[in-house]
């Protein structure tokens, strides 16, 4: 009975801090359209008409929500370990650019093969990627978020440089890109729909990670040594295999983002697979609390809030970047709600204090 309790009250916590968090942030967000000179209930109004007012505003969002599910694993799972990893841009840059080397080369071949090629690539390229940070965390004790951070800005700069350079297509003019993947090789849409199967991808991503989590012996391992790694060492637990594993498997769920990007929206390698969803990612990670299944619903809410971007241009003439501040201030409310975990009785356990035994006065 005390046990069940404690767990009601730890998920009312963990339910009703978010909750309060979102409605900060939209306060903060009304305030600045109100001194951009629109009506915060007409912006709100528009971003749930543009995110969920109809089939095809639902289509738009799900087509955001997909990368965005695939880049927040990338930081919730090596928050298992107590890891803060924010490479996702990165993983998601060098992903795309190793699908299409791929799909490219072996072009000839059939096209469930190169698909499945690809996105083995981006998998492995995004792995080893992120895989990098772990290990300078373990052998070197370099700082996994500074180190994370600054390779996205690597990975940016070798994608520009391998589009602008050895694999520029010179069709591309205004836009240097890669020579682009045969129609034959990308992925197709859900049947009546214009969402791609990267949905698909995203959502069965999220409940392996889950699965893998909560429910094996690895998760537990990676649950034990995010919660007291040095208990975990005197457990026999291998620590640096263990972050290694979690951050290759983080990376390439972001290198399939990746992936899922070039073969079903772009066709090819070049700028714009810097769409910011990794930092998209690591808001929904959070929001999330890092919970593979959470971050599903997450990502569903945050794509519609960059669907959204269109119709505050043209209706309330803020600018198309609007939903970025918007989900700026998100990020820096949710994040320092992280902070307010623990901190109210309400959603902690009441004890009762023992009565004192009675004593007898002369």
């Amino acid at each position: 009975m005390i046990s069940n309790r404690r767990n009601f009250l730890k998920t009312s916590e963990s339910i009703v801090i978010p909750l309060a968090a979102i409605l900060v942030a939209l306060i903060i967000f009304g305030l600045f359209c109100w001194f951009a000179g629109a009506n915060p209930l007409a912006v709100y109004a528009s971003i749930y008409k543009a995110a969920f007012g109809s089939g095809s505003a639902w289509q738009n969002t799900l087509l955001r929500a997909s990368p965005l599910m695939l880049s927040a694993l990338c930081t919730a799972l090596p928050a298992r370990l107590g890891l803060v990893i924010i490479g996702n841009e990165g993983a998601i840059v060098l992903g795309g650019l190793a699908a299409v080397s791929v799909g490219l080369a072996i072009s000839s071949a059939p096209s469930v093969i190169v698909q499945i090629a690809m996105a083995l690539g981006g998998m492995i390229a995004g792995g080893l990627w992120i895989g990098a940070v772990g290990a300078l965390r373990h052998y070197r004790a370099v700082n996994e978020t500074i180190s994370s951070l600054l390779m996205n800005y690597i990975a940016i700069a070798i994608l520009n440089q391998l589009v602008n350079g050895p694999m520029r297509d010179p069709s591309s003019l205004n836009k240097p890109s890669s020579y682009p993947l045969d129609a034959a090789d990308m992925l197709g849409t859900i049947p009546g729909t214009r969402v791609h199967y990267g949905l698909i991808y995203g959502l069965i991503a999220c409940a392996i990670a889950y699965f893998l989590i909560q429910r094996t012996t690895f998760g537990f391992a990676a649950r034990t040594a995010g919660g007291n790694i040095r208990a975990a060492r005197l457990a026999g637990i291998p620590v640096g295999k263990l972050t290694m594993a979690v951050c290759f498997l983080a990376g390439s769920c972001a290198g399939l983002a990746g992936m899922v990007e070039v073969a079903a929206v772009h066709g090819r390698a070049n700028e714009s697979l810097n769409a910011n969803y990794g930092y998209g990612g690591i808001l929904v990670a959070f929001f999330a609390r890092h919970n593979p299944l959470a971050a599903a619903l997450v990502s569903i809410l945050l794509g519609g809030i960059l669907a959204s971007g269109g119709i505050l241009q043209r209706v309330h003439q803020l600018p198309d970047a609007t939903v970025l501040v918007f989900q700026g201030i998100v990020f820096l409310v949710v994040l320092y709600s992280e902070s307010l975990y623990g901190k109210f009785t309400i959603f902690q356990e009441q004890t009762e204090r023992p009565k004192p035994a009675n004593t007898v006065t002369v």
